[in-house]
C-alpha cells in the first residue's frame, strides 16, 4: 500500500511542478482534463457500488469545474466566457445529480459536455500551433 502512495505523491509533485510552469492555456487543459479523469473514475466506483469513492470522485471533479467558472474572465470573454459560465453551473448541477440519485447517465452527459470542451482546448493548442510555425 506505501507503493502506491509513493507513487501517487510523485504524481501529484509532478503535477504540481508542471503546473508552475505551465501557460494559462495549459493550466486549463490541466483542470479540463482532470475533471474528465475525475468523473471516469466516479463512473466506474458507481459501477462498483463504491458510494463513498463515488461521492468523493464527483466531489473532485466539482471542484475543479468551479475552478473553471472562477478563472473566466467576463470582461475579456464577453458572449464566450459567459456561454461557459453557463455550461460550467449545468455541469456542476448534473453532478450533483449524479451522485445524489447514483445517475450514470448524467455522468455519460458530463462526460460528453467535458470531453467536448477538452477538443475545444486541444483545437486552440493545434490552431496557435500551426500559427506559429
Amino acid at each position: 500500500m506505501s507503493i502506491g502512495r509513493n507513487g501517487a505523491t510523485a504524481y501529484q509533485s509532478e503535477a504540481v511542478q508542471a503546473a508552475q510552469f505551465a501557460s494559462p492555456h495549459q493550466l486549463v487543459k490541466m483542470l479540463v482534463d482532470g475533471a474528465v479523469e475525475r468523473v471516469v473514475q466516479a463512473r466506474g466506483a458507481m459501477e462498483r457500488g463504491m458510494t463513498a469513492r463515488k461521492g468523493e470522485r464527483i466531489g473532485k471533479a466539482i471542484s475543479i469545474v468551479d475552478s473553471l467558472r472562477a478563472s473566466l474572465d467576463m470582461e475579456k470573454g464577453g458572449e464566450v466566457a459567459a456561454n461557459l459560465a453557463s455550461l460550467y453551473d449545468y455541469i456542476g448541477r448534473r453532478l450533483l445529480h449524479a451522485n445524489l440519485k447514483n445517475d450514470a447517465g448524467a455522468l455519460e452527459e458530463v462526460l460528453r459536455l467535458l470531453r467536448e470542451i477538452q477538443a475545444g482546448w486541444d483545437g486552440i493548442a493545434d490552431s496557435a500551433a500551426a500559427a506559429a510555425s
